[in-house]
Parts: structure tokens; sequence; C-alpha cells
């Protein structure tokens, strides 16, 4: 029987309004309590541990005296980062510390920056908690004073780390770095310039963190459950998969999903072309058509372009700046409601953007590593699901997992500030460079140590 995958979004919504943030010690129990429960029903995680645990305990000490600010880039490929890390810095860091021989001076706690849309997607509880938990919203594509003046006093008043993402987003990618945006870099070059004037001595540091998640035998098995999914709504049968090693079955269910999207922005399929080809034309068309619909030029780079029709999508969903519907008419009031039918629907060209720029990798064979079969086989699942109309929310998770969290030396901005002075692109793209070497040393590392977990 046919069901609608997704319902649309068809009455336009006051704009939310996110509390100022701080510190709420009534939350801060109710994390506690329900925090590993929730981090075990919807991302699987099992067991946890720290690789180069020392680092990151000694960067949280370094800024918890005052020593130092530290900002936390912990890199966000799989989209439950922020809330496994959140959890482990409140709850599990003091103590893994203390064993490491560690003492922290105060109980730890970092700053989580997220985005506004978050907020508006993430519904009531994403709304109560994340401000409650001191975390700040910050727009992507508009000019959002307020929430950098929050960034900056965090960094610069301490004591707890910032933590941000500088992918700028979920990036569907664990051993690779696709691409950094400059932002955390940059704040932490303006920051480390505002303390060593008001408290020289306070150096600012950025501290690369990865996440790994890791499977056994039961992920496997639900890898299985969910390429049977995604084979079932490309219309495939038992019969069509017999005989098929699982290299071949995934490409079966790509290519099928690839010209349903060409169909759809009228692309003439040519099988002459690679994947990553024929993908970039679906990724183009949809980018331009966005743009059109809401009657937007094509200027400034890629994901400048994909940030702004986001922003435009959900400003006419939620409307900015307005706090009830009382004085405004019926007739006003349904054509807002159209409009943001119209947006919700604009917005899906948006969602496969946003998702297939990233959907690069090689197929996976017999050889390649569990841990990235189930990331492709979750990753054809979105390539699906934002076919369908679908968004990061719809995202499948496969568990239960090992999380293997994994810190790299700190890159010190404020030693590096006199070369920022000289020349500020040159010490930016420099840092940016360090920091990607980190990450892909930590994804080295990771890969070779799997199995050794150092915590629960």
């Amino acid at each position: 029987m046919y069901r609608k995958y997704k319902k649309p979004i068809t009455n336009v919504f006051p704009d939310v309004r996110v509390p100022e943030p701080k510190v709420s010690k009534l939350v801060l129990f109710i994390v506690r309590v329900l925090g590993r429960i929730y981090l075990f029903l919807f991302y699987g995680i099992a067991r946890m541990g720290f690789k180069d645990g020392p680092v990151l305990f000694n960067a949280f000490k370094r800024a918890l005296s005052g020593e130092s600010r530290c900002i936390i880039a912990f890199r966000h490929p799989n989209g439950g980062e922020p809330q496994l890390l959140s959890w482990l810095f409140l709850f599990k860091l003091k103590r893994y510390a203390a064993r490491a021989g560690i003492r922290l001076p105060r109980n730890p706690h970092a700053i989580f920056v997220y985005g506004y849309e978050v907020a508006r997607w993430g519904g009531g509880i994403v709304r109560f908690i994340m401000p409650n938990l001191g975390a700040l919203p910050i727009h992507h594509s508009k000019i959002d004073r307020q929430g950098m003046n929050r960034i900056f006093k965090a960094i610069t008043e301490g004591p707890f780390p910032l933590a941000l993402a500088p992918e700028g987003q979920v990036s569907y990618t664990t051993d690779g770095v696709p691409r950094l945006e400059p932002g955390a870099i940059r704040i932490g070059f303006s920051a480390a310039e505002r303390l060593a004037e008001s408290k020289p001595g306070c150096s600012v540091e950025i501290l690369p963190v990865s996440v790994y998640f890791r499977f056994g035998a039961w992920g496997k098995l639900t890898m299985e459950m969910l390429l049977k999914k995604i084979e079932k709504f490309s219309g495939f049968s038992q019969q069509d998969r017999e005989g098929l090693s699982l290299t071949e079955r995934i490409q079966k269910c790509r290519d099928y999903i690839l010209e349903v999207n060409e169909e759809h922005y009228q692309i003439v399929s040519d099988t002459s072309l690679s994947f990553g080809e024929r993908l970039d034309k679906v990724i183009t068309a949809a980018l331009e058509t966005a743009e059109r619909m809401l009657g937007l030029k094509p200027e400034g780079e890629f994901f400048s372009r994909m940030y702004r029709i986001r922003q435009y999508c959900w400003d006419r969903i939620f409307l900015p700046d307005v706090e009830s519907f009382e004085e405004m008419s019926q007739i006003e009031r349904n054509a807002r409601d159209l409009q943001a039918g119209e947006a919700w629907y604009i917005g899906r060209h948006q969602e496969i953007v946003d998702f297939c720029w990233y959907f690069r990798g090689p197929l996976p064979t017999e050889e390649t590593a569990l841990h990235n079969k189930i990331e492709y086989v979750q990753n054809l699942w979105d390539f699906a699901s934002r076919t369908m109309g679908g968004a990061y929310p719809d995202r499948v998770s496969i568990f239960p997992r090992k999380v293997l969290v994994q810190a790299s030396p700190v890159i010190n901005l404020t030693e590096r500030l006199p070369s920022y002075k000289k020349d500020r692109n040159t010490a930016i793209d420099t840092a940016m460079a360090d920091m990607e070497k980190a990450y892909l040393n930590c994804i080295d590392g990771a890969n070779k140590t799997t199995s050794k977990l150092e915590g629960d």
C-alpha cells in the first residue's frame, strides 16, 4: 500500500524565540538522568572511550584554571557528535581525567555553538534543552552581531571551552575531511588579539577533536536490514538481488536513485559519465531551481548560495520578528501559509544539494572496513530520503556502536599572533592546513587502534 513519505509543512509559524543561554541545574539533572538512554535509543551508543585522552584532559585543565581559552573544534560527520560530547564532558570527563592522573580544578562543561535552523526544525525539546545547557545560537547566512558577541564573550571570559564544528554542518564522511570553514580559526585569532591586550599570558588554543563510531556483528545485521529497506523503496524484489554482491546491490540502488533525480530535473542520463559527474549535474540543477523559485541571483560561492536558500526558506516558514498572528487578517494569514508551503517544497531542492555534495565516496567492496560499509549504506538511505523529500532528521542510525573520542595536540593561536598581524590570510590558511592535518592524523590513528577503548 502506498504511503506518502513526507508530510509537507503548509502552515506558517511565529518566529522561534530562543531564551538567553544559561546553565540550568534542572536541565543538567534531566540530562544526567536521561542522557545515556537518549544516546543509546537515538544513536545506538553502547560503549565509549578515549584515545590520547590526556591531550583532551590537559586542554580542559588549562582552560578551567584560567591559563588558556580553549576552542574545541570537533568533526561533525554523523550528526550526534554535539549531544555525545556534551554528555561526555559534563558527566564522564572528570572521572576519566582522574584515572589518567589529571585533576580538573572544577566540573567540566563546554559551550556549544549551533545554527538557528536547528531550533526551528528540532522542536520544543531542543529549544528547551540547548539554551539551558548554555549553547549559543548563530545564523549561518546573515549578519548576527548578537550571536557573535555571545561567542566572543564565551571565549574571552571563559572558563568553559567553546565547542563548534569547523565543517559547518554534518559532513557524512568519517574517514576524510571534505571541507573546512575558516570560522573557528578566524574567531580564535580575533579572541587571541583581544586577550593579548586584556589578559596577557592567557593563550587561545584550538583543540581538534574527532569522534569515531565502530560496529560489531549486530551492526552488520542492521546494515543489511537498511539496505533491504532501500531496495524495497527502489522497487527491487528479493529476486532482483539474488546472486549480487554487496557492492553490486548498493550500486544498483544508487544508480536508480540517481536516475530518478535526473528525470526530476530533466537531465538526460549519460552513462558514459562517472557517477560523480552525473551527480554534479543534479546538484547544479537543484541549486539553480531553488534560486529561481525564490527569485535569487546565483551570487557567491557554492555553500554561501546553499546557506542563503536554507535561510530564505526557513524565514518563510518561521516569520522573523513575528510573535503572534492576532492582528493578521485571514487573507494575509492564508497567503503566508501558501508561502510557507512553497518554501517547504523549495527547501527539498536545497536538501538535495546539501547532502549530494558530500556523497562522492567510492563504492564499498568486500575488503572495505565495516564502519565504512555502514556509513555508505546510511548515506545511500539519505540519498533516497532526500530524493523523496526528506532532510537530515530522517537520517537512519545503525547501532549499537562503540564510540572512540580522539583529541589532537592543540593549535596555539596566541603564539601565531605575530604572523597573523603580518599576513592574516596566510596565518589563517596555515592554521587551517594544520587543523586538517590533525584530523587526518586522528583518522589514521583511529583506524589503527579501533579495538582499544580506554573508557566504559
